[in-house]
């Protein structure tokens, strides 16, 4: 059996998300039904994680087995051809056969795009807030360091009970600010659903009011959603790497 690897770029403005999902549009789906007019056989298409409605990806990764050996320069191309031009397939490999995107994943990371100003061009990459500007970012970047390391963020993710264990590491959060566009990073082993974006919230909110890291600490020691701020919006958030 063959294995192939896909890095896939994608704008999630149209889409329910990565995930496949009844009555709903999703990037997942519409890379497969692609893969199957060229092949004309089933398969499973497996992502190295979900992203939301409205996310965004610089590097999505995913693979399928098949039985047939592909041009790799052909296929890409073909693929690129059926696919609409709000999904591209940048990189195509051949990979060992017990590659799996989403398990073997060790680390993964976001990029989120704020904008000081409203602009055509920005609206659906980025969260026009006006106010990003005024924010002090060395504050910023000195409360974030309470998130790093391991720590359960249930009340950082959307409430799920199929998913027991909430535990993720977080490796590194930065945020820098530009002229006309400000960036927040974030990389971590994992990510709960709607985590991403409940942390920038949080801590914008937690800046704004200067309740510094204790605050942070009692919303992560609660382990309830409710106790962290509003999510941003998710057109800004970018699925930017996966490292294995």
């Amino acid at each position: 059996m063959n294995n192939y690897s896909l890095k896939i770029q994608y704008d999630g403005t149209n889409y329910a998300g990565w995930q496949i999902q009844n009555n709903a549009i999703s990037i997942q789906q519409k890379i497969i039904d692609a893969i199957e007019v060229i092949l004309k056989e089933k398969v499973n298409l497996i992502g190295s994680g979900r992203t939301d409605t409205g996310v965004h990806a610089l590097g999505q990764v995913a693979n399928f087995r098949t039985e047939s050996e592909l041009d790799l320069y052909r296929f890409r191309y073909s693929l690129n051809s059926i696919l609409p031009n709000d999904i591209s397939i940048l990189k195509m490999e051949k990979v060992d056969e017990s590659f799996h995107a989403r398990f073997d994943a060790k680390e993964r990371s976001y990029i989120y795009l704020f904008s000081d100003h409203k602009s055509p061009f920005y609206n659906n990459y980025s969260y026009y807030l006006p106010s990003i500007s005024k924010f002090d970012f060395k504050y910023l970047n000195k409360i974030s360091k309470v998130l790093l390391g391991n720590h359960d963020f249930t009340s950082f993710s959307r409430k799920n009970i199929e998913i027991e264990d909430k535990t993720c590491d977080v490796k590194e959060i930065i945020w820098h600010k530009g002229k006309t566009i400000s960036t927040f990073y974030i990389s971590a082993n994992r990510f709960m659903h709607g985590m991403a974006r409940t942390i920038i919230g949080t801590l914008l909110f937690a800046a704004e009011k200067k309740l510094g890291e204790d605050y942070l600490l009692e919303v992560l020691e609660q382990k309830n959603r409710e106790e962290a701020d509003e999510s941003v919006p998710a057109k800004g958030l970018f699925l930017f790497k996966v490292r294995y």
